[in-house]
């Protein structure tokens, strides 16, 4: 198992948009969510819209269906998939919502990497309404961060993560992503991406972030970053480099490379549905990697 856990947020690291605003734009509420944005708070407006949408006759279904067309780059997908493969602890810190996110992570076979997903709750009642409430209740305490909104310091979760001794890869792009980067210490590392906020506050005072910064822009670059960091293998305990998908590796199914994974696992797999490929040009060479190759890499980890 790895001895590293990789945290992602989720609006606009995973997917690249914000699950909010996608809903409410895709659904045809923007005006009204305009008008009430200076009103309330964040989680409140985010209830009161599914509210809203609901009484316009838009169901559950509806929701889901739009949710399954928020962008999510290939690259990003198969990065994930890469390095649950590798047996990495894979969760998501974010202040989207759990419905958003799972509806999301299920259409496109993500929901099973990822161990924890910490964000705020959401149910449908028994109206059919999809109800949306924060993950901590400041109606009732703060939670004390002056640097996070008041439904969610991410440091509270992210300090729990460290404290079962790894080492964490944090993935962010908001403000809401740089409190807990200044947790992060020597040895952790801190993926911002560039140009947006998270990245603009590293950027303002980099001396205040101890973990080490490795910035990227855009989906296939996130890959490529996340990638060189796992493959390192102080990073990997019992690290098999036999595991990994060799370099000349080119279109086509990939070769055992240990009896615990013979070539006819491999059998049967669609490359369209379910490739991975890198950018040529980065040090992993350009390979391609099925799902049956990720079942067996899984395997082989749990078995060794």
């Amino acid at each position: 198992m790895a001895g590293m856990v990789i945290v992602f947020d989720f609006d606009k690291t995973i997917i690249d948009c914000d699950s909010d605003n996608w809903v409410i734009d895709q659904l045809g509420a923007t005006q009204l969510f305009e008008t009430l944005l200076p009103t309330m708070p964040w989680n409140p407006l985010l209830d009161r819209m599914m509210a809203e949408i609901h009484a316009q006759g838009k169901t559950i279904y509806d929701i889901g269906e739009v949710l399954k067309r928020a962008p999510l780059d290939r690259h990003v997908a198969s990065a994930i998939r890469y390095a649950y493969a590798l047996g990495f602890d894979l969760r998501i810190v974010s202040d989207a919502n759990v419905f958003f996110i799972e509806e999301i992570l299920k259409h496109h076979g993500l929901i099973e990497c990822f161990t924890e997903i910490n964000t705020n709750p959401s149910y449908v009642d028994g109206d059919g309404r999809l109800r949306i409430s924060p993950f901590h209740d400041f109606t009732i305490s703060s939670h004390g961060c002056l640097l996070c909104p008041p439904n969610m310091c991410k440091s509270k979760i992210v300090e729990r993560i460290r404290s079962e001794g790894k080492k964490i890869v944090y993935i962010g792009d908001g403000k809401g992503d740089y409190c807990p980067s200044l947790l992060l210490g020597h040895g952790d590392f801190v993926m911002p991406r560039r140009n947006y906020p998270l990245w603009d506050l590293i950027q303002s005072d980099p001396s205040l972030v101890k973990a080490e910064v490795q910035e990227w822009s855009y989906g296939e670059e996130e890959e490529r970053v996340l990638l060189q960091i796992i493959r390192r293998p102080e990073y990997v305990v019992g690290y098999r480099p036999e595991m990994l998908p060799p370099a000349d590796c080119k279109m086509g199914l990939m070769p055992g490379k240990s009896p615990r994974v013979p070539p006819e696992s491999f059998a049967g797999s669609t490359v369209e549905d379910s490739a991975l490929v890198t950018d040529p040009k980065n040090i992993l060479g350009s390979f391609t990697y099925n799902m049956h190759y990720y079942e067996s890499l899984q395997n082989f980890n749990r078995n060794n």
